[in-house]
């Protein structure tokens, strides 16, 4: 039953989708991934990604060591 209700929605979900975009239509993609493409390729936020990877790496080392020194701590 839960299963049918999800396909149900979800197909709601996809016609109205679908209904909407072809509404739109192809001009309105145009301008919306242009406006995108531009939000995207701006310096601002391209150094705010590469700042967000850089942190997310330091992050992850960093979890990695303590999870290495509590194993440690804990099996030895």
């Amino acid at each position: 039953m839960k299963n049918k209700v999800g396909f149900v929605f979800v197909a709601l979900v996809a016609f109205f989708a679908y209904t909407l975009g072809a509404k739109a239509g192809k001009a309105r993609y145009k301008e919306i991934s242009s406006a995108v493409s531009s939000f995207w390729n701006d310096p601002k936020v391209k150094k705010a990604r590469k700042r967000a990877l850089s942190d997310a790496k330091k992050a992850t080392e960093s979890a990695a060591k303590k999870a290495e020194k509590a194993a440690r701590k804990r099996f030895s």
